[in-house]
């Protein structure tokens, strides 16, 4: 892309008189050398012409006759598209463009044209300048792309931290429910005070500004108060799930240094009254960290994302500008150490309304979760479409008649869900969020509309005080239509990386189109288009990042991990439809890998299928090539039990409603759900087309209680077994307390 266009000039040209050279070939000759993959919907060697007829012509004349050339004013498009150029005896060029009515957009075309005049301007006024600075864009759409969509200026208290929105609205309703979590609830007041008396506990044990302050614990009253303890203490806080393998845990909190540790059962404890409720002395800055999230790191090890408190009061505050909807009262469904958590969490406790904490594995039973929805009149709820959709399906309309304000966000939005949506909920709103962790948790919205029958929707516009860019390898702005890489500019972007200054740089690049000195814009990795009334459509990735129920996965890490088995010599994770695969090459037998993965990484990393190969496929660079690795089969994965039939009826049905959601040809009775690759939502679809098999009424916690076909048979048989809990959960418990141990300030003698 650097080279002159003069120079690429000069390369065609030589290519094409290479290849004239042999033009006495057949066609028919070409196409039975290469074997192209035959289609009556398109050529089989090539879809896009250029042809230059530049033959000089004479004009034939026959006695008594006239002849004259006649063009079709509707040629049938032989090609998907088709640039003809002809040279006419004037020395001019007639261009005549084909296309395919069913690809193309007349409007589209059009653009192209234009485009097209552009570049032959820009190349004849300068022949030597690089490819990549050639500008094709007119001076409006350029000016459209990459200011007119992006006005989104809205004042903010950008000075202020996080915690003081909250002190200011405890002051304004003190007495007003601020949380709710099963049969305990906090006013404002009283969480307020809660977390000052933990607050100046903590600064009273170090914390203050850039320190980090870890805390583990479920979604409970104590999550709350410990979050708004130490930010209020000046420090930043570190969500860790109780739940993360004992390894992980080890490597994150090393790498992110963390001195002083929270966890529920310590902020269970009343501390004494001597310990101050008044608000602390605020010693932060809006340029001081206010929390550190870990995601997947393509290195093998997680990576922490460094967020400030100005980018959290932007994010915050930029929901009170875009949604007319204020909060009454919020379900908080995403984990704490997940961001969307602090959408909730923020936007709720400073605007005013109540923050409603489900219960732990709330997905287990929808039918409580709906209760739940009903019985604290929540008018917001943010989640996976994945869940909004399970919830349209299981519960009622008036278990939902409270809703005002859904979002969905975490993956993509089926097109089909808007319609769902509005049907079952005319008086609710949709939105699709879209935004990365390194964009403080939303970077645009896209508001949903009744009957619409778009194939996608789209991530829609930037929200308050974000801009965003679509550009090519250049940086430069692409055309409407046209794909490129996701750039996010504005209030949202993350610090960084902490401890990781190369990745730093490699992904907050300096601002191109910027006035304000040191500006910088985030590189997503995420492709896009503009579509022509300026909302964003999302493509996927251009790396190997992908998102598994909301969380964003590296599969590098996977695979990094994978590779550090005494029996494992190569390892390649790709996602195949809506699972991940793990393909092996190994030196022994490897049935132990879904444990030893269980060990080191969170549930939600592991492979749902390992594929063993002989060898890996290369390409022509000695690398693997991923587009040829073979499509996983059907077959049962290779577990630690044998292979047993079904032999009741039951067992068979509830064997086959399991080969059904997991696309295996066949489940062994002692084969657990979770080992075959199944997940708890995905159990939730399960628990719904079992009972519509046994036309019986069978309790969702049961299937996750009994995990293999056998136990479930018997249990619902009336067999009574035993509940099956893995040695593995109750081994990691201990060696996730034992990696605690020695970091917990209240175990130092404090």
């Amino acid at each position: 892309r650097e080279q002159s266009f003069i120079t690429l000039l000069k390369r065609v040209r030589e290519v094409c008189l290479d290849a004239y050279a042999h033009q006495e070939v057949p066609f028919e000759r070409v196409v039975e050398e290469l074997h192209p993959d035959r289609n009556s919907n398109h050529a089989p060697l090539f879809r896009v012409l250029f042809a230059l007829q530049n033959t000089p012509t004479h004009e034939l004349a026959l006695a008594d006759l006239k002849l004259a050339v006649l063009e079709p004013e509707n040629p049938a498009a032989r090609f998907d598209l088709a640039l003809e150029v002809s040279e006419t005896n004037t020395g001019e060029l007639d261009c005549r463009l084909t296309f395919d009515a069913d690809l193309f957009a007349a409007a589209t075309i059009a653009r192209m044209a234009d485009y097209f005049i552009n570049v032959l301007s820009a190349v004849t006024a300068d022949p030597q300048q690089p490819i990549s600075t050639i500008n094709f864009l007119r001076d409006e759409e350029r000016r459209q792309l990459l200011f007119d969509w992006n006005r989104t200026h809205a004042d903010f208290p950008n000075t202020r931290c996080i915690h003081e929105l909250f002190e200011h609205q405890a002051a304004l309703t003190p007495e007003a429910t601020a949380v709710v979590c099963a049969t305990e609830s906090l006013s404002y007041r009283k969480l307020n005070e809660r977390a000052n008396q933990w607050a100046h506990r903590l600064r009273s044990l170090g914390a203050g500004p850039e320190k980090l302050v870890g805390i583990t614990a479920e979604r409970s009253m104590e999550m709350i108060v410990g979050i708004l303890a130490i930010l209020k203490a000046g420090a930043a806080y570190v969500p860790l799930s109780p739940d993360t393998p004992p390894e992980r845990l080890e490597q994150m909190l090393t790498d992110a240094g963390i001195e002083l540790l929270l966890t529920q059962e310590q902020l269970k404890e009343q501390l004494p009254a001597s310990e101050s409720r008044q608000n602390p002395e605020t010693i932060t800055s809006a340029d001081n960290l206010a929390y550190l999230i870990y995601t997947s790191g393509s290195t093998g090890r997680p990576k922490a994302v460094e967020v400030t408190h100005r980018n959290l009061v932007h994010s915050t505050t930029a929901r009170f500008v875009y949604y007319d909807e204020p909060v009454r009262s919020f379900m908080l469904v995403s984990p704490f150490f997940f961001d969307s958590s602090v959408a909730g969490i923020f936007w709720t406790l400073c605007q005013g309304g109540k923050l409603v904490l489900p219960p732990k594995n709330f997905e287990r039973d929808f039918t409580a979760f709906a209760t739940l929805l009903e019985a604290e009149q929540v008018s917001h709820l943010l989640c996976l479409p994945m869940v909004h959709s399970l919830l349209l399906g299981q519960a009622s309309h008036n278990q939902l008649k409270n809703l005002r304000t859904v979002i969905v966000a975490g993956e993509p939005c089926p097109p089909e869900l808007p319609n769902r949506h509005f049907e079952a909920l005319p008086h609710a709103s949709l939105f699709n969020e879209y935004g990365p962790t390194e964009g403080t948790v939303w970077a645009t919205v896209y508001k949903c509309a009744p009957h619409e029958r778009a194939t996608t929707v789209p991530i829609g516009s930037p929200v308050p005080n974000v801009q965003t860019y679509v550009l090519d390898e250049s940086l430069q702005p692409v055309p409407v239509g046209v794909v490129g890489e996701l750039y996010i500019g504005g209030e949202g972007v993350a610090r960084g990386y902490r401890n990781h200054a190369a990745s730093t740089a490699g992904r907050f690049v300096p601002h191109p189109f910027a006035s304000t000195k040191g500006a910088r814009l985030y590189a997503t990795g995420d492709l896009a288009r503009y579509l022509p009334d300026g909302e964003l459509e999302f493509l996927g990735r251009r790396d190997q990042q992908i998102k598994v129920r909301g969380f964003r996965i590296e599969l590098g890490e996977i695979e990094a991990v994978l590779t550090t088995h005494p029996l494992v010599r190569e390892a390649v994770v790709v996602k195949h439809e809506s699972r991940t695969v793990a393909y092996l090459t190994a030196i022994g037998p490897t049935e132990d890998l879904r444990e030893f993965l269980q060990e080191r990484l969170p549930e939600y990393m592991i492979p749902s299928q390992f594929v063993l190969l002989d060898a890996m496929p290369l390409g022509p660079n000695g690398k693997v090539d991923r587009k040829a690795l073979p499509a996983p089969d059907a077959s049962r994965p290779a577990l630690r039990s044998a292979y047993a039939a079904p032999q009741t009826r039951l067992e068979q049905t509830i064997a086959e409603v399991w080969q059904e959601f997991l696309q295996l040809d066949t489940v062994g009775v002692n084969d657990s759900f979770f080992e075959l690759g199944g997940h708890s939502l995905l159990l939730v679809l399960v628990h719904e087309t079992l009972q519509q098999r046994l036309e019986r009424e069978v309790a969702i916690a049961d299937l996750f209680k009994f995990p293999t076909v056998r136990a479930l048979a018997r249990h619902l048989s009336g067999s009574s077994p035993k509940q099956e809990e893995s040695s593995l959960n109750r081994r990691r418990a201990g060696e996730r307390q034992a990696a605690l141990k020695g970091r917990n300030f209240m175990k130092k003698g404090n």
